[in-house]
Order: C-alpha cells, then sequence, then structure tokens
C-alpha cells in the first residue's frame, strides 16, 4: 500500500467514524462542561421530596434511605433532626428534604460519561476512547510526509501538547 493510498484511507476512516460519532462526541461535550459545574448548582432543578422511612435511623442510614450522600445533622431539636436539605422526625420516620438535581437527559449524558465497568454500557465509553485515540494518530496519518500542512499540523500539535502540560502542573 503507497503513502498516498494509506493517507486516503486513513482520511475516509477518519471522516465517516467522524460522522458516526457526532451524536456521542456532541453529548461528552455538553457532558464535560456540565461535569466543571458539579460542585455548584449550574443547571440543576431543586425537587421537593416527602417519605417515610424507618424511624430512629442515625444520620449515615438516613441519608442511604433518603439517597443523599454525606448526609450532615446541623441539630436535634424534640424529636426532629435538622439537616441542610431538610427535616427527619425520629418518631415517625418521616422526612421532609429538597434535593438538587440534573435534568433527566443531562443527569442520564453525566451518568454515561461516568461509566464504570459496573454500568452495562461501560464497553461505549472503551470504544468511544479507542476512537477518540484513532482520530489522533489518523490526522497525523491523513497528510502526505514532508508535506507543508503536515509540517505546520505538527507544530500546532506541540503547542496543544504544551499546554497540556501546563494545565497538569498548575
Amino acid at each position: 500500500m503507497s503513502v498516498r493510498s494509506s493517507a486516503l484511507t486513513a482520511r475516509l476512516l477518519h471522516r465517516y467514524l467522524g460522522f458516526f460519532l457526532l451524536g456521542i462526541m456532541a453529548m461528552y461535550a455538553i457532558t464535560g462542561i456540565v461535569m466543571v459545574f458539579r460542585n455548584t448548582d449550574t443547571f440543576k432543578q431543586t425537587t421537593a421530596y416527602a417519605k417515610t422511612v424507618d424511624p430512629d435511623l442515625d444520620a449515615e442510614a438516613l441519608g442511604k434511605a433518603l439517597d443523599i450522600r454525606r448526609l450532615e445533622v446541623t441539630r436535634t431539636e424534640a424529636g426532629v433532626v435538622y439537616f441542610k436539605e431538610g427535616t427527619y422526625n425520629l418518631a415517625t420516620g418521616e422526612a421532609a428534604y429538597a434535593k438538587t438535581e440534573l435534568p433527566v437527559v443531562l443527569d442520564k449524558f453525566t451518568k454515561l460519561h461516568k461509566a464504570t465497568t459496573d454500568s452495562p454500557l461501560y464497553w461505549l465509553n472503551i470504544f468511544f476512547g479507542a476512537s477518540l485515540l484513532f482520530f489522533v494518530i489518523s490526522a497525523v496519518w491523513m497528510y502526505l510526509p514532508g508535506g507543508p500542512i503536515l509540517r505546520k499540523g505538527l507544530l500546532f500539535s506541540a503547542a496543544g501538547m504544551a499546554v497540556v502540560l501546563v494545565m497538569l502542573y498548575v
């Protein structure tokens, strides 16, 4: 296979894989931006809940029952436990609280973005990561060696790698 032929093949694969992955690339781009703000309430909506759980739970068990991570009790008065998100009656097990959550679509997107081997869709993340590596390699392979486009592209690549190194150590 000639250099020109392999460059054309890389260009075709790069193009059509790019079109195929257009939707998932958009989803990862959106969720990447959303996850930067995950420790704030940006993009989130507040929903009020009323739920009855077992009475007389400690803070850890209450957090699990209400699906609130790192639930911290602020005070307990007259059999009512107060925490940042709401209240819990120790005698009756009634809890009233509010949670700030991402809208359904963004929540599903971010769960997919953060998928681990516990998720049935983690193979999608592996496939997408491998596809991105292919894009990196094929972007260089698409151009003829010694040509002006490749030389300029390699300079831009070096600048991009320098930015990554700076970001790693800042």
